[in-house]
């Protein structure tokens, strides 16, 4: 097993979720970072090199011995990226826009220590089910996405009772893709 000492540079509560059933030995420390990037950037590598921004700020708060992990997700529709909703009129906006249709997720990662640094990306096809406005309106109260790409979790109750199906890996569309970091980190 990965034994090395993980710096989670991450405010995201799923992203240490997935790390500790995973049993990864990690500390989190964040630093704040502008989320933004060239307008010109493709879409698909926006959370690649978010993940690598956050993971040069955040370089600093590296103790000897440890590796710092950086992701960013992103949720695509068309070539648009739905961020995080500013409110429940954005939130009820992106989830109309993505009922009844695929969208992609991407999650971009750094690996990075004072010598060298790896980075990756992890896309996954999503079936969102048709959506009614009170299906939208009761996540919205109920669950507040408001700190997540989409503005859903697919780990709530929008994720257990409308997604249909996902092409790629549910801890990925979660905010990381573990099974591609555990390799990475054994790679290291």
């Amino acid at each position: 097993m990965f034994n090395s000492k993980i710096l989670l540079a991450s405010k995201s509560p799923r992203r240490s979720q997935l790390l500790r059933e995973a049993g990864f030995n990690f500390r989190v420390a964040t630093k704040e970072v502008e989320e933004n990037y060239p307008a010109d950037m493709p879409v698909e590598q926006v959370p690649e090199f978010l993940a690598c921004k956050k993971a040069n700020a955040a370089i600093s708060l590296l103790e000897p011995e440890e590796i710092l992990l950086t992701a960013d997700t992103v949720v695509i529709l068309g070539n648009t990226i739905l961020g995080k909703p500013t409110d429940a009129a954005d939130a009820c906006r992106m989830l109309r826009s993505l009922s009844g249709i695929k969208h992609m997720v991407i999650t971009g990662v750094c690996l990075k220590n004072k010598e060298k640094q790896h980075s990756f990306i992890r896309k996954s096809i999503v079936h969102l089910s048709d959506l009614s406005n009170e299906e939208i309106n009761f996540y919205i109260k109920n669950y507040k996405p408001f700190d997540k790409a989409g503005a859903y979790g697919i780990q709530e109750w929008l994720g257990h009772c409308k997604i249909k199906e996902i092409e790629g890996s549910y801890p990925n569309v979660m905010g990381l893709p573990v099974a591609m970091v555990y390799a990475a980190l054994q790679d290291w």
